[in-house]
């Protein structure tokens, strides 16, 4: 594999504390590459220094000379107004004229999902303003795309979208994730970056399942080497504390090894104690009732969307109820049904009737329970510098430390703590209320993977019931006793698993789209006596301006992309070139991606027609 981008040594701090030091990685091509670490590791620094937008304290990058590197950062950014300006705006350097740039623009925009090219951009959901952002890297056709953490804001569907996009791409990318069913499903090479290291990271071909295996193995033997240099210790120790006169005969040399071990050990005790994890049990009343909480022929609508529809489902201890669907399926909406009172909503019909006394812990995605002006320390102890825990007192800095914070974050605001700190913070809060309802609004978001392994134990052994909105699938999986499916038009359905869920998910959207063709046809049906035939057609009010230029120049920008087809097959037919391995590379993938160009242009001329129709 040829080398794309590479960095020696690079290190990098904020003020006195290092993020990382001396990293030495390469990345290649063809490579599918998984990142991620403890909240603070530096992976996001990371990623901005390979994209060179940010510089590192020390160290060095190099590129391949032409290689193209993308960026998708976690935060999406637009300038224009809809997806063709943005796309438009992005492509403002390059020398191809307008109506080529106009149909790139429309071809990537289609391939990514907008059915709406013109869509106000300010109007559109996280999801979907994350694949805007992630279709204006592709249009300039990265050799290497890095991408910090993609899939936050995205629904379910969403990833798994994303996920066959990644599979079907053929430019490399280093993606930051923490979710271990993307790692398992779009890597072929998985690192760690965690200061537990020797080399400040761990890097593992393979998948995230091959990476835990070569993970146990090392840390194993990390752990059985500190034993060694234990031990080597003591007796070193022993042998230093004995007297001069003791030491008189013996060697400068040995005197100076004794030392170096020493920081050795010191060195790889550290290392070997950055292995660590928050510490989270929710607190639950042991409440024996059989049923905590029964909702009768739920219905709630937002505006003029029936989200809830008949939902019947009893909560008992023990219950794990997870709850999927699209961005805008009501979701949230149904877990603020469930909590009700000030905190919650009202359903518009059924009822819901709750166990006397019922407590709920309720943990809101938006986080608005946190106050960001408060100092850490506040946050997690209001008003007291202590906190009651399982009726045990516990210093607040000592609350802390469970959590992961450091003694110096206690004075500073909530509001400046990374995403996944204040997750943390909320989980904090959330864990001094007994509970015998735990209903969880997306906890996973942020969290690094120790700390959502704790949570899953945590959750696991909870006694009480649990209603659970994550797009964490191995969460789900492990945790789920049944499912809910939502859609956001009112259907919806108890299942007891993820595939299970997959499947129904699939049969709405044939529903959906088998609707779809017989109204389009029937529309048809009701137009033809009316249509009258046309040599050619003339300009349609339906087609902008910019389309009724591609739709009419479509046929001779096909013809030459067949051309580029049948340049680059006659190249791979010739004996010149398949002698040359590096020649033949090239002339495959560039016939290849004709192809592709072919196709995509097809399509785009099969849109512009029906458009064109109306």
């Amino acid at each position: 594999m040829s080398l794309l981008l590479t960095c020696q040594n690079l290190s990098k701090s904020y003020s006195t504390r290092p993020l990382f030091d001396g990293i030495t990685l390469g990345f290649y091509e063809g490579e599918r590459c998984g990142m991620f670490g403890p909240n603070g590791a530096g992976k996001s620094t990371f990623l901005k220094i390979l994209a060179g937008k940010e510089h590192p304290d020390e160290g060095t990058l190099e590129a391949r000379r032409g290689v193209k590197v993308g960026y998708l950062p976690q935060e999406d950014k637009f300038t224009a107004a809809t997806p063709t300006e943005e796309l438009l705006l992005a492509l403002q350097h390059d020398h191809a004229d307008e109506l080529d740039k106009h149909t790139r623009t429309a071809i990537i925009l289609s391939k990514i999902g907008f059915e709406d090219h013109d869509v106000q951009i300010s109007t559109l959901s996280g999801g979907w303003r994350k694949r805007l952002a992630l279709a204006r890297e592709l249009l300039l056709e990265p050799d290497l795309l890095l991408l910090d953490e993609p899939t936050n804001h995205l629904d379910l569907e969403g990833i798994l979208w994303l996920e066959k996009l990644l599979n079907q791409s053929k430019f490399a990318y280093v993606v930051i994730t923490h979710d271990r069913y993307f790692l398992e499903n779009v890597t072929n090479r998985v690192i760690e970056i965690n200061s537990m290291y020797a080399d400040g990271y761990l890097s593992v071909p393979g998948t995230y399942s091959d990476f835990l295996e070569r993970r146990e193995t090392v840390l194993a033997a990390q752990a059985k080497e500190q034993q060694t240099l234990q031990n080597l210790a003591r007796k070193e120790v022993a042998w230093l504390r004995r007297g001069p006169k003791a030491r008189r005969g013996k060697s400068k040399a040995r005197i100076d090894d004794a030392h170096e071990l020493l920081g050795n050990l010191a060195e790889l005790q550290f290392r070997n104690a950055q292995d660590g994890a928050v510490e989270i049990e929710f607190s639950a009343t042991e409440r024996k009732t059989k049923k905590l909480l029964a909702a009768h022929n739920l219905c709630k609508t937002m505006g003029d969307r029936k989200l809830v529809d008949k939902i019947n489902l009893i909560l008992s201890p023990k219950t794990k109820l997870g709850v999927l669907g699209p961005n805008g399926s009501g979701k949230s909406t149904f877990l603020k049904l469930l909590v009700g009172g000030a905190a919650g909503l009202e359903p518009d019909a059924g009822t819901i009737k709750r166990a006397a006394d019922l407590r709920t812990v309720f943990f809101d995605q938006q986080r608005k329970q946190l106050d960001k002006k408060l100092l850490l320390k506040e946050a997690l102890a209001p008003g007291t510098d202590s906190v009651v825990y399982n009726g045990e007192l516990i210093h607040v800095s000592s609350w802390a430390k469970r959590f992961l914070f450091r003694y110096e974050q206690l004075d500073r605001p909530v509001g400046e703590l990374s995403g996944g700190e204040q997750a943390r913070v909320l989980i904090a809060r959330l864990m001094l209320t007994p509970a015998d309802v735990l209903i969880l609004d997306e906890p996973t978001n942020d969290l690094d993977i120790p700390s959502l392994e704790v949570l899953e134990e945590s959750l696991a052994e909870f006694p009480g019931a649990l209603v659970l909105v994550t797009h964490d699938r191995y969460m789900l999986d492990r945790l789920s006793t049944e499912i809910l499916g939502l859609d956001g038009r009112g259907n919806h359905a108890i299942i007891t698993d993820y595939e299970q869920y997959e499947n129904w998910v699939e049969s709405l959207e044939k529903q959906r789209l088998a609707a779809e063709r017989e109204a389009a046809a029937q529309t048809r049906t009701e137009v033809a006596p009316a249509a009258k035939p046309a040599e050619k057609k003339s300009p349609n009010k339906r087609l902008n301006y910019n389309e009724q230029r591609e739709w009419e120049k479509m046929e001779e920008t096909i013809q030459a992309a067949e051309a580029e087809v049948e340049k680059w097959q006659k190249a791979i037919d010739d004996p010149a070139v398949m002698a040359d391995r590096a020649k033949m590379t090239e002339a495959c993938a560039k016939s290849h991606a004709a192809q592709e160009m072919v196709a995509a242009l097809y399509a785009r001329w099969e849109e512009l027609e029906a458009k064109l129709n109306g």
